[in-house]
């Protein structure tokens, strides 16, 4: 981004039905679900750019990707199952490494916040959790479906470090993208009236 780029005025929102559709009918795609075909390495890089265009106090991008392939998958799925095996972790835990397998590409979003900066860091996570949520926007407003989820292997010490994920880092997401073959079908919603408040 240049200097110029920087002056540049940006469009103010006009309304759009197709976007208040999408929002009203986004769902989550089970990841053990997602097929072929998976984004192409252009959709990649504009699914990638427009998810950085996240809410971020400060302008410290405290996140980063890394995209991840069916051959590291596979490769990183076999070094979770020994590791799970290592452990005595029950069938469930294996079972869930379907989930990074079998979909056609993951973006992993890892939070890097800066600690000790006047931005607390807390504020910096919740920036990494936004980007999570563009990514899957992006990935729909490009015709993929996308799963955003963690398991076990986000939290345990020796499968994060497997991830390349440094100390002070956390996992906020594995964004997993594809194709379903069947819509998803609805899942529980809150009740609104429960979740708000109104204050005059």
């Amino acid at each position: 981004m240049t200097d110029a780029d920087l002056s540049t005025a940006l469009p103010l929102p006009v309304r759009s039905g197709e976007l208040l559709r999408r929002l009203a009918t986004r769902r989550s795609a089970p990841a053990q679900s997602l097929a072929a075909p998976g984004p192409s390495e252009a959709e990649i890089e504009q699914i990638l750019q427009l998810g950085a265009r996240t809410p971020d106090h400060g302008k410290l991008f405290p996140w980063r990707f890394v995209v991840l392939g069916p051959q590291s998958r596979t490769e990183l799925s076999e070094a979770l199952a020994v590791l799970a095996e290592s452990q005595g972790r029950v069938d469930k835990d294996l079972a869930v490494l379907a989930k990074l397998a079998n979909p056609p590409l993951t973006i992993l979003v890892i939070s890097t916040p800066i600690q000790g900066h006047k931005v607390p860091v807390w504020e910096q996570q919740l920036s990494a959790g936004a980007v999570c949520m563009n990514l899957e926007h992006a990935a729909d407003a490009l015709g993929y479906s996308a799963s955003w989820i963690t398991d076990w292997y986000a939290y345990d010490p020796a499968a994060v470090a497997l991830f390349g994920v440094e100390d002070g880092e956390k996992i906020a997401g594995f964004i997993h993208l594809g194709t379903l073959a069947e819509p998803p079908l609805e899942r529980p919603r809150p009740v609104m009236a429960h979740k708000v408040e109104r204050r005059a």
